[in-house]
């Protein structure tokens, strides 16, 4: 009988409000996403005198996809409505850039706007000065993962909020509210465990010794051999399979050694989520807009892949995140974009209409919503509401 009950309860739709990005003279942006967050019910928590860690991306300097520090600024005002004490986190990066270390991070997110003055909140690191400052969380139900590590500001905080920039990823497929949590959440050490599955390798035959790669290691694992200065090549031993390399390789020359790597990153970066969101409130929201084909962690954007979509909130990330996907699935290609170039030349290819997959062919974004959904995150089955 209780099986029974749990089948119902699990086969029970997740509701995902959401609004377009469409204005007029009596509304604005801002004051969209406040009437969704309210509609999807973030009045019915218990925020007062809580500690509400709000986690989003920060950007990258030199990126200009990030979400605008105004629509924190909405969740900020509206926390601080209902008695909460909000913070704005997200923890210190593997990679070479201008998120390493809790210094360079603030200063990269005080300029691009996410100061108190504009948010109306803190900005913490989570994982601390140099992303040591972490807590090993139990993972109910992991196979990949057994203890998560997370960012320790993260973890003290009451209550949860994820703000997600929705856009893709050149590993995991696609940068959702799973994403923004489980790697976004883990520390340095933590990130490093879920990239670790796989480690790339250099085809000498297409390296052309740019050193581009080289310069974006953080962990000096790519040299170049006196035979041959113009090809690199990558010691596994110091590698860490963060896969910034595989992103900045203009000439497609270095890739994962087996596939199964990317399976388990998204695996790893469910459990991670798991970690961060059990055992207390969350809340979730994702703008689809300015969906770039890459992370927010590159130094750049390219031209986004599809027009605007929108706003989405829920209490649920994994509905959240199948919802997302499936409204940019649903709209056409943006002309001169990496999505359309890669139609034009592939128009046969089986998975036409992922757009995900034809941007970055070695993903598959499914398999983090399934692992999540098995593990008890949540349910990829929701009701579309519109606001």
């Amino acid at each position: 009988m209780s099986e029974n009950v749990d089948a119902e309860k699990t086969a029970v739709p997740a509701k995902v409000y959401f609004t377009d990005m469409r204005t007029h003279g009596r509304t604005n942006l801002p004051a969209k996403l406040d009437r969704l967050i309210k509609r999807a019910g973030i009045g019915d928590m218990d925020l007062s005198n809580k500690f509400v860690a709000i986690k989003m991306h920060l950007g990258e300097p030199g990126g200009l996809a990030f979400l605008r520090p105004n629509y924190a600024r909405v969740i900020v005002d509206e926390v601080k409505a209902m008695g909460g004490k909000p913070f704005i986190t997200d923890c210190n990066t593997l990679y070479v850039g201008g998120r390493k270390n809790a210094l360079d991070h603030l200063d990269s997110a005080y300029a691009n706007g996410f100061n108190p003055f504009q948010t109306g909140c803190h900005t913490i690191i989570a994982d601390g000065l140099k992303g040591l400052d972490e807590v090993e969380v139990p993972v109910e139900g992991g196979e990949y993962v057994k203890a998560a590590k997370i960012g320790r500001a993260l973890m003290d905080a009451d209550v949860l909020i994820s703000l997600t920039h929705f856009k893709g990823h050149e590993q995991a497929g696609f940068g959702g509210a799973l994403k923004n949590i489980g790697m976004g959440g883990g520390s340095r050490a933590g990130k490093m465990e879920q990239h670790s599955a796989g480690k790339p390798s250099v085809d000498a035959d297409l390296c052309i010794g740019c050193r581009q790669c080289a310069k974006i290691c953080a962990h000096g694992a790519i040299t170049y051999a006196d035979a041959r200065p113009h090809t690199a090549t990558i010691d596994h031993d110091r590698c860490v399979g963060c896969g910034r390399c595989i992103a900045v390789c203009n000439q497609d020359a270095i890739s994962p050694d087996y596939d199964a790597a990317v399976e388990v990153l998204n695996c790893k970066i469910a459990e991670y989520a798991k970690a961060v969101c059990d055992g207390r409130p969350c809340f979730h929201v994702a703008l689809a807009i300015d969906v770039s084909p890459n992370c927010d962690c590159h130094d750049e954007n390219d031209v986004p892949i599809v027009p605007d979509i929108g706003m989405f909130a829920s209490f649920d990330p994994v509905a959240l995140d199948q919802a997302c996907a499936d409204a940019v699935n649903a709209a056409p290609a943006m002309p001169g974009t990496d999505l359309s170039d890669q139609e034009e030349a592939l128009p046969d290819d089986p998975m036409m209409g992922d757009h995900f997959h034809m941007v970055h062919p070695d993903t598959d974004w499914r398999t983090c919503i399934a692992h999540a959904e098995k593990i008890g995150l949540g349910t990829h089955e929701y009701e579309l509401i519109r606001v």
